[in-house]
């Protein structure tokens, strides 16, 4: 099976998960919470990394993590190998505590920083164990309510984006974490781009950047495909720019309408660029909009044999449909 890609670099922001074996248990007593922290806190001291939040569940648990350096593998390998040691000894059992290995996924912090950390403090409470995020024991909620230093938490990025100063950031923030209570919110994580990105359009193409050339070439790297969309983006704006006699900032800009609906519906089949990708690129378009032009487009298609050919010639100056 395919392994996901590991991206790694300096200063680079993840939000990381990992569950139990199984779906089962990976604490079964308030001391497993307490020494599991007791391995983060080391691991931030002997890897350098920053956690911006976490929470721990009975049989997974979500951390919002920075690193400085580009060691990611190495503070998880430490982390979970440590703490399943301690499991294994503690109940006389052998074996995998987890399943398989963790899952990272590469964040733009200026732009989903507030949205997970909301999304993973209020997961005691979509699972029904607290009325509210603060009654749950096992999570940095506290942190950033408590006003006091925190040796293990650093609130301090979130609370800049949040901004008032402390005092107003800290009611700010709380405000904006109960706004979500009651509420069907959307999981960020869903938006993510081929299997490990998540961010804005601009914040993709620069992490894309960052991958070296031979890893996305190795067979098998699962999504190797989709992380080399960015550049097929381009080209795909470029090859109907030129299909259409314009420019891609009118294209962008809705100017021929069919024009950007092209763009639109080659981008959402030919890339793995999520909706919002699509509607940042597009001049903006909510989801709906980027939704509704691809249908428009396949629609017209079955009518239009101009539109078809239109299409099939754009693809035939694209590389990934050339040989």
């Amino acid at each position: 099976m395919a392994r996901p890609l590991r991206l790694e670099y300096e200063g680079a922001f993840y939000h990381v998960t990992s569950r139990g074996n199984d779906r089962g248990d990976i604490f079964f007593s308030e001391a497993d919470y307490k020494k599991f922290l007791s391995y983060l806190k080391k691991a931030k001291e002997k890897y350098g990394v920053v956690l911006h939040g976490y929470v721990l569940m009975t049989n997974h648990y979500h951390l919002l993590m920075e690193t400085p350096e580009a060691n990611l593998s190495k503070v998880m390998h430490y982390l979970n190998g440590s703490y399943t040691t301690y499991i294994n000894v503690k109940r006389k059992r052998s074996g995998h505590l987890f399943q398989g290995r963790f899952k990272s996924i590469t964040v733009d912090r200026d732009s989903y920083l507030g949205e997970l950390s909301r999304y993973i403090h209020l997961n005691p409470v979509r699972a029904g164990i607290v009325a509210k995020p603060e009654d749950y024991p096992h999570s940095s909620y506290h942190a950033y309510l408590s006003g006091k230093r925190d040796d293990l938490v650093n609130t301090e990025a979130l609370l800049e984006v949040v901004g008032g100063g402390k005092d107003k950031a800290r009611t700010r923030y709380r405000a904006f974490v109960e706004a979500g209570m009651g509420l069907e919110l959307d999981n960020p994580t869903e938006e993510v781009y081929g299997g490990m990105i998540l961010g804005r359009t601009e914040f993709i193409k620069e992490t894309l950047l960052k991958l070296k050339e031979e890893y996305l070439g190795k067979p098998e790297i699962s999504h190797r495909r989709t992380l080399k969309s960015a550049e097929m983006g381009d080209e795909i704006m470029a090859a109907v720019a030129r299909r259409y006699q314009t420019s891609v900032e009118e294209i962008t800009a809705g100017r021929p309408r069919e024009a950007r609906n092209v763009a639109i519906h080659l981008l959402k089949k030919h890339t793995a660029m999520t909706n919002r990708a699509i509607g940042e690129r597009c001049g903006g378009l909510t989801y709906s909009a980027v939704t509704k032009a691809c249908g428009r487009v396949e629609g017209e298609m079955e009518k239009s044999r101009r539109l078809r050919t239109h299409v099939k010639r754009i693809k035939g100056d694209l590389s990934q449909f050339k040989g």
